[in-house]
């Protein structure tokens, strides 16, 4: 297991929040945006998406370009290199959220 791989765990799987930070490096991987942009597109408060983006920064799991209000959040080279990764750890923790609300 990679490094980035068990960051990712506790990122997403292992921690609260962890369903906004998967949805929000979701979001990321299709398009960069700014935390205005995710706050609008994902239904999710600002402050809130700003939490959460302060978190993968911390984490060296997404970098910004820009500054002020139209600071840029795109998606780290290293997680672009390993997206299966992510991908395989989201979907897998999203199927069992949504299992657990079914039952």
């Amino acid at each position: 297991m990679t490094s980035i791989k068990n960051v990712l765990y506790w990122l997403i799987a292992n921690s609260v929040g962890g369903y906004n930070r998967g949805l929000i490096l979701d979001e990321l991987f299709n398009k960069p945006s700014n935390a205005h942009g995710l706050s609008l597109k994902l239904n999710i408060d600002y402050n809130t998406i700003r939490y959460h983006l302060d978190v993968l920064l911390k984490n060296n799991i997404i970098e910004t370009a820009g500054t002020s209000y139209g600071k840029t959040y795109f998606i780290k080279d290293e997680l672009i290199n390993n997206k299966e990764d992510f991908f395989e750890i989201w979907n897998e923790f999203r199927r069992k959220k949504i299992n657990n609300k079914k039952g």
